[in-house]
């Protein structure tokens, strides 16, 4: 099976206090060229995400992009004792110089000096990077199962798509042998007579070399070998596709024989209908060369 060099996958997962979200997505390229947006405070990551990426993929420009948030005020609560100490002492001088000047103070509550500020606080929670990261790699595991699941679908579209067109081009190739074998009679009396009109209008010209020239120009008109290549790079294309795996640049080498051909035929032609043929070859070659461009 071929794979596409188009494809997207996303994912999201969650270790308290952080939640992330995946995504990568891929479009042609001529070699792997892999961008990556990860966090660079998590030690061997982007390393690691990059051998996982090299080893599924063959071609085209990907991207990753990795977007982790974290949810502040995780920490437990925890008494600050020498902010609590500092309260205290000034609670009690409070109380004294109240006593010293005949007031009255109604009793201070535990929940009264918890609310007073630096007495609770939050302790700081500590990020665990390497669980973290086990985590992230874990999850990225299934996104990029995901995305090569997508180019492996595109590709088996694309597939018949081709084999389509490889029928159609095979079609119309058995249509140009047709025609070429038709005219072959219509070619050969046009030449007699283009050998007579020279010969009846030339004085001390050489039979033979003049001949040799007639018959030169005849092989040159011959397009039986432009059909037998055509033949035979459809038979490697079908080939290809049935091999699968990473065939792309060869199957990009073949469309340009295959358009190669296609040229030659039409300049050899000489014959309208036989001509409409070569440009309708051109035209499905070019749809198909657009399709393979797709292919990894």
């Amino acid at each position: 099976m071929i794979r596409s060099m188009t494809g997207f996958a996303s994912g999201s997962g969650a270790l308290t206090p952080h939640s992330w979200g995946w995504e990568i997505r891929s479009v042609n390229g001529k070699g792997l060229d892999l961008r990556l947006r990860v966090p660079d405070w998590i030690d061997g990551l982007e390393a690691e995400l990059r051998k996982q990426m090299s080893g599924a993929l063959v071609r085209g420009n990907v991207t990753c992009n990795l977007r982790i948030t974290r949810e502040e005020g995780g920490g437990a609560l925890g008494v600050n004792t020498s902010q609590l100490d500092a309260v205290l002492e000034a609670l009690h001088q409070i109380e004294a110089r109240a006593m010293d000047a005949g007031v009255s103070l109604a009793p201070s509550k535990a929940t009264d000096i918890v609310t007073m500020r630096g007495v609770l606080e939050q302790a700081p929670q500590v990020d665990d990077v390497p669980a973290l990261s086990v985590a992230l790699l874990a999850e990225f595991a299934k996104v990029l199962a995901d995305f090569d699941a997508m180019r492996v679908n595109e590709g088996a579209a694309l597939a018949q798509v081709l084999q389509s067109q490889l029928t159609e081009i095979e079609d119309l190739t058995g249509r140009a042998k047709l025609l070429a074998e038709q005219r072959k009679e219509e070619m050969a009396l046009t030449l007699k007579r283009n050998l007579a009109r020279v010969l009846d209008n030339s004085d001390g010209v050489d039979a033979s070399r003049l001949s040799q020239e007639l018959a030169i120009i005849a092989v040159k008109s011959d397009v039986t070998e432009e059909i037998d290549r055509l033949h035979a790079h459809v038979g490697a294309a079908r080939g290809l596709l049935g091999q699968g795996g990473p065939v792309g640049r060869k199957l990009d080498f073949l469309m340009q024989e295959f358009n190669r051909e296609a040229n030659t035929l039409c300049s050899k032609a000489q014959d309208t209908d036989l001509t409409q043929v070569g440009l309708a070859l051109k035209a499905i070659i070019d749809q198909m060369r657009e399709q393979v461009q797709n292919v990894e």
